[in-house]
């Protein structure tokens, strides 16, 4: 059984998720309407993993998140609206140490519960075996267990300037390929770069279209290299990195001044979006194998899996996510057994060997 913890604080939801995860049978259920009754719940109830609702009475959801991370981690799943506030706050949470996320339904929220049911489950089922990564905010929880105050936590320091980057077309395009953990990865991964790394990198991060663009946004404030959601054509040059648009696909397309990073509409023969599949397939199409360099990341799912290996057989470099690592060893774990991962590296090292293949 798993033991889920339900913290929302609108009866009818905690009623609507309830008969969703009870019709699974596999579910033991508790139930806390705000922060702190989820707080004073864990103790007793001990759950595997948690849904959590970002505003919420007394104490919400960010709150609660944060204490969670420091003093009991476990894996969480936030509930959250799609609204401009709603997709800052879920960054925030995922930057706190949350596994995933889903947008809660829009309009009659029990008409909606039909299409949310069973991504939640989906989801909630992945994040209760998920890896929480032991380094996450380490320092904070041993001042917090050696009574020390816990410190505050203050917004990362602002990378340095970045510059204008070599100019023309790099001689090789990385494709990152992620989904559940996958923009706490992105940090890992992108945060190392250095503002003259030559080789572009284009991004499918399963995520809807609400979150895509603060996602980019966030990162270009973190990294040293420049980032931006791709809604519109446009050229792929060696210091950017390209975030594909949610619930659409990136592509890579040709004009007559070199490859370019498009924004298509997601195919249905495609599960998940932005497909990294369909990615990795576009640039395979308008670029040869050995210009491609592959790496897939955390992710429930397959998705990628088979483009890389085929990428890999066909001349391109790759690289999967290690498991002791990744928040949920799907994606990149499905590559390896495909045999079409040239390294398998924990996260912290794949920046350092992207920066050695450049080199």
């Amino acid at each position: 059984m798993i033991r889920l913890l339900v913290v929302d604080d609108s009866a009818l939801m905690r009623r609507l998720l309830g008969e969703v995860f009870r019709a699974e049978g596999d579910f033991e259920l508790a139930f806390a309407r705000d922060g702190m009754e989820a707080l004073e719940s864990l103790a007793a109830f001990r759950p595997d993993v948690m849904t959590l609702d970002v505003q919420m009475p007394r104490m919400d959801g960010l709150a609660c998140l944060d204490r969670v991370m420091l003093e009991h981690p476990l894996p969480v799943v936030m509930v959250s609206s799609l609204t401009e506030a709603g997709t800052r706050e879920t960054l925030e949470a995922l930057a706190l140490g949350a596994v995933d996320f889903v947008p809660k339904p829009g309009g009659a929220v029990s008409l909606g519960m039909d299409e949310l049911g069973p991504l939640l489950v989906e989801k909630v089922r992945a994040a209760a075996g998920a890896r929480l990564r032991p380094s996450h905010r380490l320092a904070e929880r041993v001042r917090l267990r050696t009574g020390l105050s816990p410190a505050r936590r203050r917004p990362p320091a602002p990378p340095p300037t970045p510059g204008p980057g070599p100019a023309g077309t790099a001689d090789r395009v990385v494709l990152v390929g992620c989904s559940t953990g996958g923009p706490s990865a992105l940090d890992a991964l992108l945060g190392p770069l250095p503002p003259d790394f030559p080789w572009p990198i284009l991004v499918a991060q399963h995520m809807p279209a609400a979150f895509t663009g603060p996602l980019a946004r966030r990162l270009d404030r973190l990294c040293a290299l420049s980032v931006e959601e791709v809604s519109r054509p446009v050229p792929i040059v060696p210091g950017k990195v390209y975030i594909g648009r949610g619930d659409a696909d990136v592509i890579v397309g040709q004009r007559p001044g070199g490859p370019v990073a498009m924004a298509a509409p997601s195919l249905p023969s495609h599960r998940w979006h932005p497909s990294v599949d369909r990615m990795v397939a576009s640039a395979m199409q308008h670029l040869p194998a050995e210009r491609l360099v592959g790496v897939l990341m955390t992710g429930m799912g397959n998705d990628g899996a088979a483009a890389m290996a085929r990428l890999r057989a066909e001349g391109g470099r790759t690289i999967a996510e290690a498991e002791e690592t990744a928040v949920v060893w799907g994606m990149p774990g499905e590559l390896v057994r495909a045999g079409g991962a040239e390294a398998v590296l924990p996260l912290e090292a794949i920046a350092g060997a992207l920066k050695d293949w450049a080199a």
